[in-house]
């Protein structure tokens, strides 16, 4: 199975030569209805047996590494793989040095953010929904790495600008952190309803934490899960969605 095959998409980033990373579209597996057709969520509903399936397809396509899948809980916590780690450590970033081992993390709207330092000997990936972004997540991925390791950052797909309806206790969150966190926010014809650009606050958050090399995900449309049914799944769309996987890895 190719990258090609599960219509995956390759991260335009400048990693080093060590490091691979894959973000995989909905396309290419065997899922049905709802989950048609790549769903590596084992939570969402599936048949089992499918998202076996896909989950097989996509360790193929990452040219011999294996990703690691995390139980994803909208905080702040990460754990350290190595070769031996299991599937379903309650997580939501994920760290590793070691060779083969993919930090993997799984969406379905939220903003999937992959990790890696100039020397390409260390990756990490971070699940950033609004309550783990908020609260520090990016932060804690980064502090994986060691004291003034260059760091870049690939975002990958998410619910866009345009369709991310919040409540003003978002934006109060963000804004906790700094004031100028306004600036992601724009107001929705409801009153004490804003759209929040979820690629644009984790920018904000890298480069305050000094991450200068930031790419992919600009909150254009292309990028967008809920407005493009036939490519990604969301759950903000569809209400049962499978859910599709960003990965990294050390070679």
């Amino acid at each position: 199975m190719s990258i090609a095959a599960l219509e995956g998409l390759v991260p335009d980033w400048p990693a080093p030569p060590g490091v691979r990373s894959l973000c995989s579209t909905r396309n290419g597996g065997v899922s049905r209805g709802a989950y048609a057709s790549l769903n590596v969520g084992e939570h969402v509903g599936d048949e089992p047996v499918a998202v076996a399936e896909n989950r097989a397809r996509l360790q193929r396509a990452l040219q011999g590494a294996r990703p690691v899948f995390l139980n994803q809980v909208h905080g702040t916590g990460l754990i350290e793989l190595d070769g031996a780690s299991a599937h379903g450590a309650s997580a939501d970033a994920c760290a590793t040095a070691q060779s083969l081992t993919a930090c993997t993390i799984m969406v379905a709207d939220c903003l999937p953010v992959l990790l890696c330092n100039a020397e390409g000997t260390r990756v990490a990936a971070a699940h950033a929904g609004w309550r783990g972004l908020a609260a520090g997540v990016l932060e804690r991925a980064l502090a994986s790495f060691g004291p003034g390791d260059p760091v870049m950052a690939w975002l990958g797909p998410c619910i866009g600008p345009g369709a991310f309806e919040v409540g003003s206790e978002v934006k109060a969150a963000f804004e906790a952190h700094s004031p100028d966190a306004a600036l992601c926010f724009r107001p929705a014809a409801t009153e004490g309803k804003w759209f929040a650009d979820l690629s644009a606050l984790a920018r904000w958050r890298l480069r305050a934490a000094g991450v200068a090399s930031v790419h992919g995900n600009d909150g254009t449309p292309p990028w967008c899960t809920v407005s493009q049914p036939s490519r990604f799944f969301s759950h903000r769309r569809d209400g049962v969605s499978g859910r599709f996987a960003a990965c990294v890895w050390c070679v």
